[in-house]
């Protein structure tokens, strides 16, 4: 078992820091949050839980070393200064990639060739007998990012990025993130024991990632990890953390979980992508239009990311959201949530929302539009 401590950053979508903090303090860890990331300190498990818990990040990097860099030379002797062959074993590869923001050093292309240079020659030195490095090992994938000439090097602990769970084997032709859709699911006041709702479920992510978080199914537990293969994270930390996530899991757990699409091709996609989940029995699945939805159900949530844009014409989408808005105004017990970068979606719906948040999927804002039903009565 490995007790050396590490600066973590888990980094996310602008606009869900809050959330991925919530998920990181779940876990029991102190953190503090910034733009895009939230950083906390911990051990090789404490890298591991992340990457197989936190339903919202995109990746989990380690924080190498940071300087202030204003000229080469300076970036240069700051990165040789960093104890990388503690993470960068005699065989492992090392790409380096790289981001400079309201920096001295902009050129991104000679940055990255500065710090490959500089991590060479340290490893050079620690590894005496060794001149030239095959690097066909396992990836240990290095960042610099230059931010107002302040230098951060980090490795990435995930390697694919978290979004890819291992279950969307086929999407529609606009899908929306793994994580953006589980940030969703939080931002709602849904609970397993209540019906849960996409009119427009597309490939399903939605309703999936409702799925494994009705069931307490860790996100990262059917894929794996770049960090699995290094040398410096031993073997039983990895199935320590493995176990309890399938132990935590409640697999037998009835949810009332619906999904429906106009188009019966994405409803043949949710149901190869939920059967890859292993939540075929989870999750309903139904080809219908969302204005022929009906329910006798009460104090249910309905999230949805419905067209909108380029993927359909102008009045195309204002008729579904007045439609939409006259199918669920019957149920006033019901929290209706949707995703769209429509900015008048409030007029087509016919109703002002009781609260908007600004989210992003990829580099596209949108704004998260939500309708909070009356609450039960007691």
């Amino acid at each position: 078992m490995s007790y050396v401590n590490y600066t973590i950053i888990a980094t996310c979508a602008m606009g869900i820091e809050a959330i991925l903090a919530k998920e990181v303090r779940a876990l029991g860890y102190e953190c503090e949050v910034e733009n895009g990331r939230v950083t906390f300190r911990g051990d090789a498990r404490d890298v591991a839980q992340a990457n197989m818990w936190l339903r919202t990040a995109d990746r989990i990097r380690l924080e190498i070393g940071k300087f202030r860099a204003k000229t080469f030379d300076e970036l240069f002797e700051g990165t040789l200064q960093l104890p990388w062959e503690q993470f960068i074993s005699v065989d492992a590869a090392f790409p380096v990639s790289g981001k400079s923001v309201q920096s001295t050093l902009f050129s991104v292309p000679d940055c990255q060739g500065i710090v490959k240079k500089a991590i060479v020659e340290r490893l050079k030195r620690k590894y005496r007998q060794v001149t030239w490095f095959e690097e066909q090992g396992a990836p240990v994938p290095i960042e610099i990012a230059l931010r107002k000439d302040m230098a951060v090097l980090t490795i990435d602990s995930s390697g694919t990025g978290l979004h890819k769970r291992g279950y969307r084997l086929e999407q529609g032709e606009a899908p929306i993130k793994e994580t953006l859709a589980a940030a969703l699911v939080q931002l709602t006041n849904w609970f397993p024991d209540k019906p849960f709702v996409d009119l427009f479920c597309g490939s399903g992510t939605i309703a999936i990632e409702a799925a494994l978080i009705g069931q307490n199914i860790a996100p990262g537990f059917n894929r794996s990890f770049a960090c699995e293969l290094w040398k410096m994270f031993p073997k039983s930390v990895w199935e320590e953390v493995r176990q309890e996530a399938d132990d935590s899991a409640d697999y037998g757990k009835e949810l009332q979980i619906f999904g429906s699409d106009l188009d019966p091709k994405m409803i043949e996609i949710a149901k190869v992508n939920a059967l890859e989940a292993g939540l075929y029995d989870a999750i309903q699945w139904k080809q219908m239009r969302a204005s022929d939805f009906k329910t006798t159900g009460e104090n249910g949530v309905i999230v949805c990311n419905p067209p909108w844009g380029e993927r359909m014409g102008k009045r195309e989408v204002e008729s579904l959201y007045s439609e939409l808005g006259e199918t669920l105004k019957p149920y006033e017990t019901w929290s209706v949530y949707v995703l769209t970068g429509d900015e008048q979606f409030e007029e087509h719906y016919g109703k002002k929302a009781t609260k908007k948040r600004k989210l992003f999927n990829g580099f596209i804002r949108t704004d998260f539009y939500q309708y909070w039903g009356k609450r039960p009565k007691k």
